[in-house]
Formats: structure tokens, C-alpha cells, sequence
């Protein structure tokens, strides 16, 4: 193996297997430290957007007497679908253009304990004189057609590093416990290999999803029921 080709990355790899012999070496260099650089703004934008709704979770605690949040996930997007992506969207396969236009590389989903809680902490946000909103898609009120329900932001949240400051984009998922469950759900069933997804079953995935809206509802209104009662 020639010996640039030592300690790259998965995605690196993924690239180069694409590429020429006689463009390996060039490209090696072009991409190698600002791609590992580039993931780890991101991990710590990530870290940054985590510890702002831990924060908020325990502020608003005290206020709502409850956590308005039941769980925060994260995750980087990964080497293979981050190049399959780029592929797709027919982009050059640079760094920079990692950055200038895929939103989701960092990701940061917050599960809430009911619908409006999703709504309040997504305004509480976006309040924050730090956040800069890029994007706002609510699949709540307005469902893709295969059922899923959730509030999406993309967001840039700058991180402090030694010598300076710069703005990172998260996408961030406001879900609650039903609708992560049945996307999650939904999602194994889906693309679970050899498995054909016909009309009848789609259409059994949109009656879970309308299902769990419901679920949403009933479970909201009996927590407005006995909220004057825990104040």
C-alpha cells in the first residue's frame, strides 16, 4: 500500500475509491486533515446544542415541575451516506462542499413529552441570541405522506476554538416518544433488505402514524386535566 494512503479516514477511503490511481496521491492531501478537521467542528457543535437543551430541560423543570424533555440523541452522519448524498445532489466531493450544502451533517434530536412542548422549546431556541435559523420544516402540522410527523431546524451555533470563533449549522429533530417510535419503527421495516413495501403496507405505516397523532392528542389533553392539580 503506498504510504499516503496510511491512517485515513472511512469516508477518505470511500472517495478514493473512486478516483484514478493517478489522482490519489493530489486528492490524499486535499482532503485528509480539512475533512478530519471539519468532522470534529461539527462533534462539537453538536456537544454545544446537547448541553443547551440540558439546560433548558433542567431550567424549565423547575417551572413545569416535569422534564419537557425525555431524551437527546446525537449523531454525525456517516462517511457512506454523507458521499452517497454528495453523489446524489451532484456535488463536487470536496470539503467545502461538505459544509456549503449538506444541513445534516451534525444531528441532535430531542424526544418531548408532548406536542407543545416540542413547539416551546423550539421558540426558547430560537430566542437564544446566539442560534441563527437557516431552515424550519414542521412535518407536525404538515405530515410527509408517509406519515412522519416532526419539527426540523437547521440551525448554525458557533463553537470557541484557541483562536477563534465559527459558526457550525446543526439539523435539530423535535420529536415525541410516538413519533420516534414509529419512525424508528418505520424505518427498519422499510429499508430492511429484500423486503417489498406494497401499497397495503404503506398504507398500514400512515394508519400507525395517524395512529400515534392520536395517541399524542389524548395523552396532551389528559396531562392539561391534571396540571392545575400539581402547580
Amino acid at each position: 500500500m503506498d504510504t499516503h494512503t496510511t491512517n485515513l479516514t472511512y469516508f477518505e477511503h470511500l472517495l478514493l475509491n473512486r478516483l484514478s490511481k493517478g489522482e490519489v496521491k493530489g486528492k490524499i492531501q486535499e482532503i485528509a486533515h480539512p475533512y478530519r478537521e471539519l468532522m470534529a467542528y461539527y462533534r462539537c457543535a453538536m456537544m454545544s446544542m446537547e448541553t443547551k437543551f440540558q439546560v433548558l430541560n433542567e431550567e424549565l423543570s423547575l417551572q413545569y415541575d416535569r422534564n419537557p424533555i425525555e431524551s437527546i440523541k446525537t449523531r454525525l452522519k456517516s462517511p457512506e451516506s454523507l458521499l452517497n448524498k454528495m453523489i446524489e445532489k451532484q456535488l463536487p466531493l470536496t470539503v467545502e462542499s461538505i459544509e456549503n450544502n449538506i444541513n445534516d451533517v451534525a444531528g441532535v434530536r430531542v424526544i418531548c413529552s408532548y406536542v407543545s412542548d416540542i413547539y416551546m422549546l423550539a421558540d426558547v431556541l430560537l430566542k437564544q441570541d446566539d442560534i441563527v435559523l437557516v431552515k424550519r420544516k414542521d412535518y407536525i402540522a404538515n405530515p410527509k405522506e408517509n406519515g412522519y410527523r416532526s419539527l426540523h431546524l437547521i440551525v448554525q451555533i458557533p463553537i470557541f476554538l484557541h483562536d477563534k470563533k465559527r459558526m457550525m449549522k446543526v439539523e435539530v429533530q423535535f420529536r415525541t416518544i410516538s413519533m420516534d417510535c414509529w419512525a424508528s419503527l418505520e424505518h427498519k421495516i422499510r429499508y430492511k433488505k429484500d423486503v417489498h413495501i406494497s401499497p397495503e403496507i404503506a398504507e398500514d405505516l400512515r394508519s400507525c402514524a395517524e395512529i400515534c397523532e392520536v395517541l399524542d392528542q389524548k395523552m396532551e389533553a389528559i396531562q392539561n386535566k391534571v396540571r392545575p392539580a400539581s402547580l
